[in-house]
């Protein structure tokens, strides 16, 4: 109830103190992307109970002949990058939050398509709710390979606490000024994780 507590103060502060940026941010999006402005996912969240999480458009919708979504790397555009390199992107997770899908801090919620392919221990994973930022993205991010990545995920749930979240806003803070860790096409680094696990499961 506490965490809840603090996730909607947090979040409302946010949404009122960077209403500017957001608005230009939309602006700026709709002129150099198109529409929608909003990116619109289903993401597995609390009890892995489907949600729909919101981040800032920073993709091209290009298509090959056949009517194919091209390639992450080659949607993205500087402007894009920009956006997933600044975090940016992430401020409509600010809503997430407040309608309470998401939290500030937690286990980044993955793809639906990687529910199948986690063990049982890291399906603990999703006895939080899903953080706008988490112990993962603050130990190494998306240069984290997958089993070390879900892992630490783990270890936040064991080990959460007011304290803990406190030290992962600041270093989140930090990494988003210094642009750390970043990777702004995440599966071009170790590509996916049901793909990685199913090709392991054929082996």
């Amino acid at each position: 109830m506490f965490k809840r507590l603090i996730d909607i103060l947090f979040a409302l502060s946010m949404v009122i103190l960077l209403l500017p940026i957001i608005l230009i941010v939309a602006i700026l999006v709709r002129v150099k992307l198109g529409s929608p402005i909003l990116f619109s996912q289903q993401r597995p969240g609390l009890n892995g109970k489907i949600f729909r999480m919101y981040k800032f458009r920073s993709m091209t919708d290009e298509r090959d002949e056949s009517g194919a979504l091209l390639p992450d790397k080659v949607r993205l555009t500087k402007f894009g990058s920009f956006l997933r390199s600044s975090s940016l992107d992430e401020l409509p997770g600010l809503w997430n939050i407040l309608k309470g899908d998401m939290s500030l801090v937690g286990p980044r919620p993955l793809l639906v398509e990687y529910l199948e392919f986690y063990t049982e221990r890291e399906q603990l994973r999703h006895s939080l709710r899903p953080g706008l930022t988490g112990l993962a993205q603050v130990s190494g991010r998306n240069n984290l390979a997958w089993d070390e990545r879900l892992e630490i995920d783990v270890e936040y749930v064991q080990n959460q606490s007011f304290l803990l979240d406190l030290k992962i806003l600041y270093l989140t803070f930090i990494k988003v000024i210094k642009k750390e860790d970043v990777v702004v096409v995440p599966s071009s680094k170790f590509g996916k994780l049901s793909d990685e696990r199913s090709k392991n499961n054929n082996a």
